[in-house]
This record gives C-alpha cells, sequence and structure tokens, in this order.
C-alpha cells in the first residue's frame, strides 16, 4: 500500500493519505430544523484519519430537502451546529469538505413545508420512494410531481449554491463539493432523459450543461475554485436519471469543470449486484480533458484502489460503507486488519447505536 498512503494537496492543506470518506446519508440531525449536532461530530471526528472526509449531503435551501431528518446548511442554527463538526474533526487533525444538495424532484411536499417540488422539467421520478416523518410517523413515500424551473427559480437556486458555499466556510469547512449525481437536481439538467426544456437550459448538451457550469461558477466566484469539487455519475441510474449518451455528456462535464479549474472532479462508479462498468478507456478520457485531482469511488479494496492509483486515472479513492464500521479504516488497510461489518438496520436515523460505537481495531 504505497500510493495510498502518499499525501497529496488539497485547497492548500496537505492530505496525509488518499482515503476519502466520501458523502453518506446517516439521518442523524437535530430536529426540528435539521441541525447538525455533537453526536455528528463524534462520528466524523472518529473517521479523521482519512485523507479527506466529505459531510453527507447537505440541502441549500427548505425547498432543497428529500428526505426527513437529513442536515441543512442555510439557518443561523444549521452552520452553528455544522461548525461543532467541524471544529472537533479539525482537533482530531481531519480536513473536511461540505457536500451542498438540493434533490430537485426527488422529494415531496411533506419535507418542503408544504411546496411542490422543483425540477428542470415536469417530470416525475418514476417508482422512486423518499423518507418522510409526518406527525411522527416515517414512512417512504412515492415522490410528488415536480414544477418546470421558471428562470427565476433557476437565478435564486444558483443564489443558494452560493449562498451556501459561503455558509460552508463560515461553519469552518475547509471547502464545497457540489453533488450532481445520483439524479438529484444538478443532475437532471445534466441528463437527457430528465431535461426536456426548450430554451437555453435544454436541448443540445451545452445546453444541459449550463446549469451545472452556473452553478460552479457562483461557488469558485464566492469562495475561490481551489476549495471547490463536484460529483459526479456517469452511468447511474438511481432516482430515475439516465442520459443517452453517458461518455459524450460526461467529457463535456469534465471539460466545462476543468474551464473553470474546479480543485477536483468526485466520479461515482455504478456499484450495484448488475450495475454497467465504467470502462477504463472512460476513465482515461475524463483523465485527459481534466486537470485537477480525481477522486473515485465504488466498491473499492485497498488492492483495488492501489492499481487505480497506479494506473494514473485516479488521484484519491473514496470509500464509502466500509468507514460506517470501521473509524480507523485507513489503518486497516494499511495493517491488513480485517474489516468489521455494519449494521444495516442503524445506517438510516437512531443515535450512537451502528452510528459511533463501532470500536477501532487496537481496542
Amino acid at each position: 500500500m504505497n500510493k495510498l498512503f502518499d499525501t497529496v494537496q488539497l485547497a492548500g492543506h496537505t492530505l496525509k493519505n488518499r482515503i476519502v470518506m466520501p458523502p453518506m446519508t446517516r439521518s442523524r440531525s437535530s430536529q426540528p430544523g435539521d441541525i447538525a449536532n455533537e453526536l455528528m461530530a463524534d462520528y466524523y471526528a472518529q473517521r479523521a484519519s482519512a485523507g479527506l472526509i466529505i459531510s453527507e449531503g447537505t440541502q441549500i435551501s427548505a425547498l432543497g430537502k428529500g428526505y426527513a431528518w437529513t442536515p441543512g446548511i442555510y439557518t443561523v442554527e444549521q452552520i452553528a451546529g455544522w461548525k461543532k463538526v467541524t471544529d472537533k474533526v479539525h482537533q482530531a487533525g481531519g480536513i473536511m469538505f461540505a457536500q451542498l444538495w438540493h434533490v430537485g424532484r426527488v422529494s415531496h411536499p411533506s419535507n418542503t413545508g408544504g411546496e411542490q417540488p422543483i425540477a428542470p422539467s415536469s417530470i416525475a421520478a418514476k417508482d422512486v420512494k423518499v423518507f418522510i416523518d409526518e406527525d411522527d410517523k416515517p414512512d417512504f413515500v412515492a415522490t410528488a410531481q415536480p414544477r418546470a424551473m421558471s428562470h427565476d427559480d433557476i437565478k435564486q437556486v444558483i443564489n443558494e449554491y452560493r449562498q451556501a458555499a459561503r455558509n460552508a466556510v463560515d461553519a469552518g469547512f475547509d471547502g464545497i463539493e457540489l453533488h450532481a449525481a445520483n439524479g438529484y437536481l444538478i443532475n437532471q439538467f445534466i441528463d437527457s432523459e430528465s431535461n426536456q426544456r426548450t430554451d437555453e437550459y435544454g436541448g443540445s448538451l451545452e445546453n444541459r450543461l449550463r446549469f451545472l457550469q452556473q452553478v460552479a461558477q457562483a461557488v469558485c466566484d464566492e469562495i475561490g475554485a481551489e476549495r471547490v469539487g463536484v460529483r459526479l455519475a456517469p452511468l447511474t441510474t438511481l432516482n430515475g436519471t439516465v442520459d443517452d449518451n453517458p461518455f459524450e455528456t460526461y467529457i463535456g462535464a469534465a471539460k466545462v469543470l476543468n474551464d473553470l479549474n474546479v480543485a477536483y472532479l468526485h466520479i461515482a462508479e455504478a456499484d450495484w449486484d448488475d450495475a454497467p462498468l465504467m470502462e477504463q478507456s472512460f476513465k482515461q478520457a475524463l483523465r485527459e480533458n481534466y486537470a485537477g485531482l480525481m477522486i473515485y469511488a465504488g466498491k473499492y479494496t485497498g488492492e483495488k484502489a492501489e492499481q487505480a492509483l497506479a494506473a494514473g486515472w485516479a488521484d484519491l479513492i473514496g470509500f464509502g460503507r466500509p468507514f460506517v464500521a470501521n473509524p480507523d479504516l485507513p489503518a486497516r488497510i494499511e495493517q491488513g486488519i480485517e474489516l468489521a461489518q455494519h449494521d444495516p438496520d442503524t445506517l438510516f436515523g437512531g443515535g450512537a447505536k451502528g452510528y459511533t460505537d463501532y470500536p477501532l481495531a487496537t481496542q
């Protein structure tokens, strides 16, 4: 494990290794108010041996929320809550980015204060359910029919991203990641099947990438491109979002983001059992069209991570669910210690059980 434990520079910081804890929704924010709390601070600080931590998806507005109990970063109380988290992570020697999230059509009025969700087009996410908690009765329900965003809506949301980036820096984060993957709002603009607009935000690839470009430009202008990353999922079909030509589309996205000099691209590989394979040629083409750091995530082992780094198309590797039950995951990988398995029943919601009570390997 030589390359995985090399240092690398990001946002003016030296990351102590190339292991990333990627965003994972855990649904433990304090209610009401969707506020990050001390329990979350403990959870992230326990995992500060990662070279980089990226927070769980964090909604930029009340209308950007898709699931019950997920945290926000648009109120004074939410900013203060996240400051507790970043302070504790920094005290433990970690570096942490906030993932900024707007779910678009993947929502329900129960999660948006009664408002109808918004999307590029008035097309519902087919066969997709979201988690709600109405009158203390948690349940999964079908997503609501969204309304197509007006130009004023688009301007407002771009400004919400800009403000959320500023809020994240004020909360002590070292940078931000735009969630442009997995069928959420930015992804809904990018992919051809979810975007049926006929204005300058739809149709051609240039038009479908316009929202991504404008959001990324806004956050780069606000906090500096060196503190901005973007997560993409070229082959995902999550939440009903599909693109007709993902190679062309996502090479185009990489070129747009390269022109903005964002710090990294974070590629979420499809990782379910019968998922389409992301060919090496695709990864190499992304590398050739984007000059910044490349993060890949999707069922990587230490050995597979080393191979990816050696091949040159990856600079850092995200290990998702292994971090749930292995707070000291980098040490376990480096020392060849067997990984603990997580309890799937405690992934979403609840308290310390299955969250902060997983032991270190040396305990």
